[in-house]
């Protein structure tokens, strides 16, 4: 991190503060990766973007943490001009998680001033998703011969993506107990926040597949109470699912498509059949509405097709 003055003092002052504040970083990680469940890579960036925060400030006449305040905060964002939008909302994102976290630890002399910090506007997109009957034809495919341990496995992960619009992170992440009560999944997600999420019945079946006649081929000391495993036992990880979705899109003759596009599809499709906007934002554990009014747009475009092909005066 960014030093202090040339003299000694100030040198002695620099060091120890960069040493104190390696300290705090590594408590706000803990705090990301344990308090709040965020994945490796969210805390690899956060940490990075607050470090930056920090490098700043020890650069300004105030090189104290206690008093940053968002006047502050502002001008490091405002120095980076070779970042993007979606970086400086991120960065933004993280200043805020640590402000909130250092006014929790009563590190700041006044008020949280991260709430005061705006995040860029960014224009989110969502992937092209396969039409409904498309979808469901690739997962009726993908259902036949699925005797096979691993073939059972692979279409209950699909089917679980795709019916409870789970993350994938979320997905590797449940347990047996997870799957508690017929038609229900309880699902842990972003921030560590809980929801319970309904399954349709070729999702319900899917999953008691596997746990019948396929999770058992799977276990030993490694597998804990996890609901999917890998190949060598030990609970499945993100990448792993996402070749399986690769493989079993490709397998039953459709494009290669991810497991972000199954969750998405869920949504849309969704909507689509009259679910309102609260529901879905309950279903995909968005902490904002906002966050799910971005699904509206794509109905929308969908209909206007639907109305351009069908209508005689279109």
């Amino acid at each position: 991190m960014a030093g202090g003055s040339d003299s000694g003092d100030g040198s002695t002052a620099a060091r120890h503060r960069a040493a104190r504040w390696e300290r705090l970083l590594a408590q706000f990680s803990d705090h990301l990766a344990s308090g709040r469940r965020f994945s490796p890579h969210t805390v690899r960036a956060y940490r990075s973007d607050v470090a930056s925060l920090l490098d700043f400030l020890a650069t300004s006449p105030e090189p104290e943490l206690a008093t940053i305040d968002v006047v502050r905060l502002r001008a490091w964002l405002a120095s980076q001009p070779d970042a993007s939008r979606a970086t400086l909302a991120r960065r933004a994102s993280s200043a805020r998680a640590f402000t909130a976290w250092a006014h929790e630890r009563g590190l700041l002399d006044g008020a949280d001033p991260g709430p005061k910090l705006r995040s860029p506007k960014v224009r989110r997109s969502l992937p092209a998703v396969p039409a409904e009957r498309q979808l469901s034809t690739w997962l009726d495919e993908a259902a036949a011969g699925t005797d096979d341990p691993l073939a059972l496995r692979d279409l209950a992960i699909c089917e679980l993506l795709y019916g409870a619009g789970l993350r994938v992170s979320e997905l590797c992440g449940l347990d047996l107990a997870d799957i508690r009560r017929p038609g229900l999944v309880e699902v842990v997600g972003k921030g560590n926040r809980q929801r319970v999420v309904p399954l349709g019945e070729p999702a319900q079946e899917s999953v008691a597949r596997w746990l019948e006649r396929g999770r058992e081929e799977f276990v030993n000391e490694k597998s804990g109470d996890a609901l999917f495993l890998g190949r060598r036992g030990a609970r499945i990880d993100p990448r792993a699912v996402r070749r399986v979705v690769n493989e079993v899109s490709v397998a039953a003759g459709a494009r290669r498509i991810s497991p972000h596009v199954l969750r998405h599809a869920m949504a849309t499709h969704v909507l689509e059949g009259g679910a309102d906007l609260r529901t879905v934002q309950e279903m995909l554990g968005h902490a904002s509405l906002g966050t799910t009014q971005i699904y509206t747009h794509v109905t929308a475009e969908r209909l206007r097709k639907v109305y351009q092909s069908a209508h005689p005066r279109a």
